[in-house]
C-alpha cells in the first residue's frame, strides 16, 4: 500500500469521523426536542377534561421543532445509507412518533397512521433511503402511548371525568385487537406487545370500579363511538 492509497484512506476515515459528530449534535438537539414533548404530554395527567385541546395545542409547535431536527438529520446522511446511521436517532424518532400519535388522539380520540406520523415530522418520501419512520418505530411509538393512556385512565377518574376510562378502554381494546393480527419476529417490539395486556387490564379495572359506582353512564348512552380505530 503506497502513500497515496493511505492518505486516501485517512481522507475517508477523517470524513466519516466528522459526519458522525455532525449527525450526533443533531441527534442531541432532537433528543431534548421529544424531551420536551414528552414532558408537555405528561400534564396530561393533571389537565381537566375541557383543557385537554388546549394542551394538544401547546405541543404542536414543539412537534414542528421536532421537523426542523429531523430536516438537518435527512440532509446529512448520505444517499443509500439510512441503515448505517438510523441507529443513532432511532430512540428519539419513537418518543417523536408517540408526540405525534399522542396529540392526534388527544384532538381527534382516533388513531394517525404512519403516513400521518411521518407528515407531522416533516420526513419526505423523497428521503427513504435517508431517513425514513420504519413500521417497527411507529409501532414503538403507539405502545408508548398506550403505556401513557393506561396511568391516564387512572388519573382521569381523580380529576372527576369519569367517563374518559370507557373510551379509553374502547380505543386501547381495538390497538390490542390490530396487534394481535400482526407478525411480530422482533423479540423487543413483542416483549413491549406483551405490556399492553397490563395496560389492558388496568384500564378494565378502572371502568369497572367506575361502572360499579355508577359513576358513568355505559357508551351506547353517552353516544361514544364504539367501532374499532383505524388502523
Amino acid at each position: 500500500m503506497d502513500s497515496g492509497d493511505l492518505e486516501q484512506l485517512n481522507a475517508l476515515l477523517d470524513n466519516e469521523i466528522d459526519l458522525k459528530e455532525k449527525i450526533k449534535d443533531f441527534v442531541s438537539d432532537f433528543d431534548k426536542r421529544t424531551r420536551r414533548v414528552q414532558g408537555a404530554l405528561n400534564k396530561i395527567h393533571s389537565t381537566p377534561s375541557e383543557d385537554v385541546p388546549r394542551l394538544a395545542r401547546s405541543v404542536k409547535p414543539m412537534l414542528d421543532e421536532c421537523s426542523l431536527s429531523v430536516s438537518a438529520i435527512a440532509g446529512l446522511v448520505p444517499e443509500f445509507e439510512y441503515w448505517r446511521w438510523s441507529g443513532m436517532w432511532s430512540f428519539s424518532l419513537r418518543a417523536a412518533a408517540f408526540g405525534a400519535l399522542f396529540v392526534h388522539y388527544l384532538e381527534t380520540e382516533t388513531l394517525l397512521s404512519l403516513e400521518g406520523v411521518s407528515s407531522v415530522l416533516g420526513i419526505k418520501d423523497e428521503w427513504k433511503h435517508k431517513f425514513t419512520l420504519q413500521a417497527e418505530d411507529y409501532l414503538h411509538g403507539l405502545i408508548t402511548m398506550v403505556n401513557e393512556m393506561s396511568r391516564w385512565a387512572v388519573n382521569a377518574v381523580t380529576l372527576g371525568d369519569y367517563e374518559r376510562p370507557i373510551r379509553i378502554s374502547i380505543f386501547v381494546k381495538s390497538i390490542f385487537a390490530g396487534f394481535s393480527a400482526l407478525n411480530l419476529k422482533n423479540d423487543g417490539l413483542r416483549r413491549r406487545f406483551d405490556s399492553l395486556k397490563y395496560d389492558i387490564k388496568k384500564i378494565e379495572e378502572v371502568v369497572y370500579d367506575v361502572s360499579l359506582r355508577r359513576l358513568a353512564n355505559s357508551p351506547k348512552k353517552e353516544g361514544v363511538d364504539e367501532s374499532p380505530a383505524p388502523r
